[in-house]
Parts: structure tokens; sequence; C-alpha cells
């Protein structure tokens, strides 16, 4: 998989972007006032929507860094339902004004990747990581640390992107996907993980230390 060149503005976002800075300069030359204001509103959202800012990669042995920008709205011990064992589960909700490009937690190898159609509930509730579309990545460092990370679509969300498959070798802070409008992202951690962050807590995708994992893996 090559390496992502952070261009500060995600691909997945020139499309759009495009098409409503198209849209504003339509609008500026055919109308005034509130209109032209609001189409330049849209375009300057569409703008901060899409932006993809590398990041600094803590090297901390045994980090377990955050793959997306947001808020924590869980920690607990809970079953993976993908890799089908007792794991330490860490939620990361994305709000529209967080940065939707998702990064790589750790150095690991994908074992394997699942995808989930489903229904387009509030990521925020529980139960949006069960019921809503998903996309899952089951990862294996080299010490042999099973962390499984999921990209959960939300209420806005419509489309989640994932460009790794299985045999892929990532290094942590690598990007890997993108979701897009607003969503969740988790991640499933070996019990013996020691967690970094509270409920409430803000992150930022690869900046911040979610864990620090067992020397053993």
């Amino acid at each position: 998989m090559n390496a992502y060149p952070h261009p500060i503005i995600a691909r997945e976002g020139w499309p759009f972007l495009a098409g409503v800075i198209v849209i504003a300069l339509v609008v500026s030359f055919a109308m005034d006032g509130f209109w032209v204001f609001l189409a330049w509103i849209v375009a300057l959202f569409v703008l901060q929507f899409f932006r993809d800012p590398a990041r600094i990669i803590p090297q901390d042995v045994g980090a377990v860094l955050s793959p997306a920008d947001g808020r924590i709205v869980m920690v607990e011990r809970i079953t993976d339902p993908y890799a089908r064992r007792e794991a330490i589960k860490i939620s990361v909700f994305m709000n529209v004004f967080n940065v939707h490009s998702n990064r790589s937690p750790v150095d690991g190898t994908v074992e394997r990747v699942w995808y989930f159609p489903g229904k387009f509930i509030n990521s925020d509730l529980d139960k949006a990581s069960t019921e809503n579309e998903r996309n899952a990545v089951w990862l294996r460092t080299a010490d042999g640390a099973d962390i499984t990370v999921v990209q959960v679509a939300g209420l806005i969300a419509r489309r989640i992107l994932c460009y790794v498959n299985y045999g892929d070798v990532l290094a942590r802070g690598q990007r890997y996907g993108f979701i897009r409008f607003g969503s969740r992202v988790d991640v499933y951690l070996p019990l013996d993980a020691t967690v970094k962050v509270s409920i409430g807590d803000k992150v930022a995708a690869t900046t911040t230390i979610l864990a620090v994992l067992a020397k053993n893996g």
C-alpha cells in the first residue's frame, strides 16, 4: 500500500470541493446578498470537512494511537465480535467538524477485513457499533497483539472508504481510510493493554495515545 502524501485537503473531497466552488461562483454572478453568503459558507464547510493535515507520530513503545479525531464515548471490557475474543473497547465519536481521515493505530499486518451493510442511526449511540454500516480491520503487531479497528457510519455518513486488504502491512499513523460526514471508530484492544484515555476526552488521530500494549503483546 502506498503512503498517502497528505495534500492538506483529502483526495476524497476534491470532487465535492470543486462542485461547491463552481456553485458558489455561479451564485456570486447570478445573485447577491444572502444567497452569495450562504453559498460561500457551504463551500467553507466542505473545505474544513475534507481537510487532512499531516500529524506527528509518537514513537512510544507499545503505543496504540487514536485512529480518528473526536471524543471518547466508550471505554469498556466487551467481546470483540470480529476477532471473537474478550477485549477492551474504546470508541471515538467524530462530529462533522472533525478531520475524517482514519489512521492505523499500530504497526501491524492486516489479518482480515470485514464489511457489513447496515443502518445509519446516530453513531453516538452504543447500538451503532453493531447495527450501522461498518468496516472492520483486524491488525496483528509483530509481538502478536491483536487490534481490531472498526469504521462505523453515522446518521449523516453514507460512505465508508477503506483502502487495505489482507496481508497489507501498515505503519502507525498511516492513512488507511476515510468516512464521509460524521461517524465513529471503535478500537478493540487486548485485555492487558493499559488505557490512557477516559470517556469525554477529546482525541486527535495519530497524535493521541489511546493505550499502551503489554510488552508481550
